[in-house]
């Protein structure tokens, strides 16, 4: 029998572990504006963006389309983005609506905050060094 992985030293745990204590603490700040932080980092990329669709938006986030498809219905619902028409019939695409605008406005002070915490907490050279590896190895998988 196999033994079981040593979690210490695991890339994956470590990583999904750590992802979870940011956003813990992004959804914490960012809660009294109504947004997840998964909520506000999409409707910062169709702020960004423009209109979207759904195959660009899951590139651009490197999530699956069913995924992303579940993620984009709150923000649907609560009329923070919609689906318009996109260049031919078949196309549909995301937009953020002037709602969705306001209350991105509203979280970016939480949001702000959230971000200047986490990088204390992590320091800012650690900080800078952790985005250039994670930004490195979205590229040279190809997915981002």
């Amino acid at each position: 029998m196999a033994k079981p992985m040593d979690v210490k030293n695991c890339t994956n745990f470590n990583l999904r572990k750590a992802a979870r204590v940011v956003t813990h603490l992004y959804d914490e700040t960012l809660k009294p504006s109504g947004l997840r932080s998964t909520q506000y980092s999409l409707l910062t990329v169709l702020s960004l963006g423009g209109a979207e669709t759904i195959s660009n938006l899951a590139h651009k986030l490197v999530m699956d389309r069913t995924t992303l498809t579940r993620n984009l219905k709150p923000l649907q619902l609560q009329g923070w983005i919609k689906r318009v028409p996109g260049e031919d019939r078949r196309t549909r695409v995301w937009t953020i609506t002037a709602q969705g605008r306001k209350v991105l406005a509203q979280a970016l002070p939480l949001w702000q905050k959230a971000q200047k915490d986490t990088v204390s907490l992590l320091g800012k050279e650690r900080w800078n060094g952790l985005l250039d590896h994670l930004k490195l190895t979205v590229q040279k998988v190809g997915l981002g």
